[in-house]
């Protein structure tokens, strides 16, 4: 476990060994996704990709997913 400073902004600076590990220093535009897990802070590396990258059948399983979910929330939200 390595101790991290934080900037009033907010800001980090991961350690290279830390950034070689999760392999961002090979990114183009290096990116991780912050999550709140248990009380604690968790980094995912994370990459973006222009959309025309994407795979137009990946595409369409998010939007079906996305749907789904959007009716699930509507049918509960009429409930409460």
């Amino acid at each position: 476990m390595t101790a991290v400073q934080v900037s009033k902004r907010g800001t980090v600076t991961l350690p290279p060994e830390i950034r070689e590990a999760l392999g961002l220093n090979a990114a183009q535009h290096p990116m991780v996704l912050a999550e709140l897990r248990n009380g604690g802070l968790f980094l995912q590396p994370a990459e973006a990709l222009p959309v025309r990258q994407i795979p137009l059948e990946q595409m369409k399983k998010w939007i079906t997913e996305d749907e789904r979910d959007a009716e699930g929330f509507w049918q509960r939200a009429g409930q409460a």
